[in-house]
């Protein structure tokens, strides 16, 4: 337990790197909202942001090994890595099964390598709603590259688009991903495609797809997502997945789009911070809850219609929520 008056403390032993402490902060962050809002406000002016790789694809595709292998290129740049890896939240515990853990062996030991494991939390884009602030506490304690490895891409909800500077989507042949898959919102977010297993049968079909697909862009200051062919498991290929990251990052400098994209992500983060805190009110809140389901009443029984129920539930939440900035300030 993280008592009042120790931010300042905790903040000054994660940028004298101690480790104890980052950990100590992230398992926080995850379980207490309120101490995210505290901590954050003092940690942001020492935060710089640092290069962050976004990889995230189907389960079973080989993510892990593919960021065993960028961890080791980024090692030999002696670049001090993080990683924050996302896994599906156990039904039974409500933490990250710790598959990929058990795939980084090589490279966790590493003490210029920080992996932490975080669960989604049931959150539809793949993100546990804390990992934006756990990347930030990454790049104090003094990381130079962030890899952010997450169990898929969503429509809603906070997504790796909403961190990552770039996206590699990660395929393989033989998990069933295909146009269909790629067609339902993931085209559009994407910035690079690395086709895993490539020596399986369906690799180069796969690669004709989404080539075709990505055939419709063809304005000179649109991105054209690279799509690559690659084993992470022999490790070939691997060093053009970094390359592409730098080659994007590039060409968002070049065209004036990295601030812009930067800026909406920014955005997005505040937007999900506020719906994280109303959607908060609306089910942790006794008193919402109970007015909910007497608004729902009076609406059945024709008192009120549904847009005028909103409306004063809307006013209970505005009350609320000034409350409890009154409250914090004092």
């Amino acid at each position: 337990m993280i008592g009042p008056g120790s931010h300042e403390e905790l903040i000054a032993r994660i940028r004298n790197r101690d480790v104890r402490a980052v950990a100590r902060v992230i398992s926080t962050l995850e379980n207490n909202p309120r101490f995210a809002r505290e901590f954050i406000t003092k940690l942001s002016p020492f935060h710089q942001k640092k290069p962050r790789f976004g990889i995230t694809g189907s389960p079973g595709v080989g993510k892990s090994t593919l960021v065993n292998h960028l961890v080791r290129q980024l090692r030999e740049q002696e670049k001090r890595v993080g990683i924050v890896a996302v896994d599906p939240t156990s039904p039974f515990s409500g933490g990250a099964i710790l598959g990929d853990r058990i795939r980084m062996l090589d490279v966790q030991n590493d003490p210029n390598v920080y992996i932490r494991s975080l669960g989604s939390r049931g959150s539809l884009g793949g993100l546990s709603a804390a990992t934006a602030n756990i990347v930030r506490v990454l790049e104090v304690f003094g990381v130079d590259f962030m890899l952010i490895e997450t169990v898929g891409m969503g429509q809603t909800g906070f997504d790796i688009v909403d961190i990552a500077d770039t996206v590699a989507l990660v395929l393989s042949p033989e998990s069933g991903d295909g146009v269909q898959t790629m067609k339902a919102g993931v085209m559009e977010v994407a910035d690079i495609y690395a086709v895993n297993k490539a020596d399986r049968p369906g690799a180069d079909g796969l690669i004709t797809e989404i080539i075709s697909l990505l055939g419709m862009l063809d304005s000179p200051k649109e991105w054209k997502p690279p799509v690559l062919k690659m084993s992470a498991l022999e490790g070939s290929g691997v060093s053009q997945l970094l390359d592409s990251f730098f080659e994007h990052q590039a060409f968002l400098a070049e065209h004036g789009l990295a601030a812009t994209r930067r800026r909406h992500q920014i955005a997005r983060e505040i937007r999900f911070i506020v719906e994280s805190r109303v959607e908060r009110l609306l089910t942790g809140e006794t008193k919402h809850k109970a007015t909910l389901d007497d608004l729902a009443e009076k609406v059945q029984r024709g008192e009120l219609d549904t847009y005028s129920a909103a409306g004063v539930l809307i006013g209970m939440i505005i009350n609320s929520l000034r409350d409890e900035e009154i409250h914090e300030e004092t």
